[in-house]
């Protein structure tokens, strides 16, 4: 037997899996505690085998960067990679990275109590993100850390300048983190002023901005159970539950409206988790349905607001006569199209290998009316 694995013997699943990014149980697993030596616990990982630590948690978060250190020991050089092959490539080696750190795991007791030495206390971090539990599980120490850390986001929430106000994101909610397209909704003026639907809310911070904008009733509508309870929240918080209605559906209510607005993911792509949702849109799917409906939805004189990156354009992901030809078969014109450059950290930093494409990335509120054809 290689070494590191007399001391650490294989193991059963003692309890249920958990994964929220949707990862299936390792095949394997093995006991894993302080004796581990990082580079054992690097090779046993890389094979797909999942350590279940019985150790000091400390000693597991210290042993989680050491496995981050070993798996960007071999840094490849993309930018010779055209897009999109490019960004591919990096989505591919990141998703790798994420599935090799996520082979350390913990068992976490029922009512998610953990007995590991030095243990924080995640109760109310993780009935905040899962739940009642009464059976117990195991669960990547990768997604425990972000239950954790997106609870403490939800305790002290998101200054939203524009707003006025903070927004408190669930866990797997998105957190409007990114103020220039919040500041282009609040620099264009509204079509009318008695009802509004906002598409895929999330967080609801659009709801309450077009709210404080003078709208005086939005129907905020997402699919995801963890956005709507998060909305909702938010709405109550900000003392807007009479302006603002919550629903649990697919794009559109009934009726129409004098605005329609969505900020939908701006990537094409498949989402390996449920943050992701909010980043990558399989098959540009939610963007086509909400630009195939809205018409149907709009009050004569009423707009679509489509918020959109450019991001997708600089990745070779989507193309700008794409987006024109899908908003004209639409039976939609475009009126306006209000733009904004976004400054944040990761355009500026050289080692990022999408950096060159993030520099000419444009936010863009596009204004969209019924076509008269």
């Amino acid at each position: 037997m290689p070494d590191g694995d007399i001391k650490h013997p294989e193991c059963a699943l003692p309890l249920p899996w958990r994964s929220e990014n949707g990862w299936a149980a390792p095949r394997r697993f093995q006991q894993a505690d302080d004796t581990m030596s990082a580079d054992v616990a690097y090779r046993l990982a890389s094979e797909g085998v999942g350590l279940l630590w019985t150790g000091d948690f400390q000693n597991a978060r210290q042993l989680l960067q050491a496995l981050g250190r070993r798996t960007a020991r071999r840094p490849v050089k993309y930018s010779d990679l055209p897009y999109p092959e490019r960004f591919h490539k990096i989505r591919l080696a990141r998703s790798q990275r994420a599935r090799t750190m996520g082979m350390l795991l913990l068992a976490v007791d029922s009512g998610h109590q953990l007995k590991h030495r030095r243990a924080p206390d995640i109760r109310l971090a993780c009935e905040a993100a899962y739940g009642e539990d009464t059976h117990g599980y195991v669960v990547p120490l990768t997604e425990l850390l972000g239950v954790i850390s997106a609870y403490e986001w939800r305790k002290k929430g998101v200054d939203v300048p524009a707003l006025g106000a903070a927004i408190h994101p669930h866990y797997g909610v998105f957190a409007p983190t990114r103020s220039e397209y919040l500041d282009l909704v609040v620099r264009t003026p509204l079509p009318g002023i008695e009802m509004a639907f906002d598409i895929g809310t999330g967080t609801g911070v659009l709801a309450a901005l077009l709210v404080k904008k003078g709208m005086k009733k939005v129907i905020a509508t997402d699919i995801n159970p963890s956005a709507i309870a998060c909305a909702a929240e938010n709405i109550a918080r900000l003392g807007m539950h009479k302006q603002v209605q919550v629903k649990e559906m697919d794009l559109f209510p009934f009726g129409q409206a004098d605005l329609v607005i969505c900020n939908p993911p701006w990537l094409p792509g498949r989402p390996s988790s449920t943050l992701e949702q909010a980043i990558y849109d399989p098959d540009q799917a939610m963007l086509n349905h909400f630009l195939s409906g809205a018409a149907a939805h709009l009050k004569p004189g009423g707009q679509a607001w489509l918020i959109m990156s450019d991001l997708a354009e600089h990745l070779g992901l989507r193309s700008r006569a794409y987006l024109l030809e899908k908003i004209e078969h639409a039976g939609l014109e475009v009126l306006e199209r209000i733009d904004t450059r976004p400054v944040h950290p990761k355009s500026l930093d050289p080692e990022d290998p999408l950096a060159d494409a993030r520099r000419l990335e444009i936010t863009s509120l596009w204004r969209l009316g019924r076509s008269p054809k």
